[in-house]
């Protein structure tokens, strides 16, 4: 290791202060993610999985405006 060339981290870095590292794919809603919400968003469709992290089986994908209205608290 030199000034120059620094050796790699061993540690993940990640970018939520929960542990997600996804946040940062384009494919995960940010402001869902953050309610402990999957918040995988199918992308050819826009529609997001609104079934809580880590979930068993398949993501269950519903509307965008389902998703929004999540957020805003409905």
């Amino acid at each position: 290791m030199n000034v120059e060339h620094p050796a790699p981290s061993t540690e993940t870095t990640m970018t939520a202060d929960d542990g997600r590292p996804d946040m940062s794919n384009s494919n995960v809603r940010e402001d869902l993610a953050m309610t402990g919400r999957c918040a995988l968003v199918h992308l050819p469709t826009g529609r997001t999985c609104l079934l809580p992290l880590r979930h068993p089986g398949p993501c269950e994908f519903h509307r965008p405006q389902e998703a929004q209205d999540m957020v805003d608290g409905g």
